[in-house]
């Protein structure tokens, strides 16, 4: 069973009123609320570091932020 074609316009139309939506400028009032420390995508970057760093030398992986050694802690 393929969709038909007035179903691909039907999502076509919706995904683009979807999107669009998101275009609208901040207005200046609203600019303070979405300025505020928890609409970060990290809201405690101290608390984020410390974890990350505690994470990459435990877990012996490779790459990840600049934390180096082993899996036994040690740097």
């Amino acid at each position: 069973m393929h969709p038909s074609l007035a179903q691909w316009r039907s999502s076509l139309v919706a995904g683009a009123l979807f999107l669009t939506g998101c275009a609208s400028p901040v207005a200046p009032w609203e600019r303070g609320v979405l300025s505020r420390p928890e609409m970060a995508l990290d809201p405690d970057p101290l608390e984020s570091s410390l974890h990350q760093h505690v994470f990459f030398s435990k877990e012996a992986i490779g790459g990840g932020y600049g934390v180096g050694g082993g899996g036994c802690g040690c740097n």
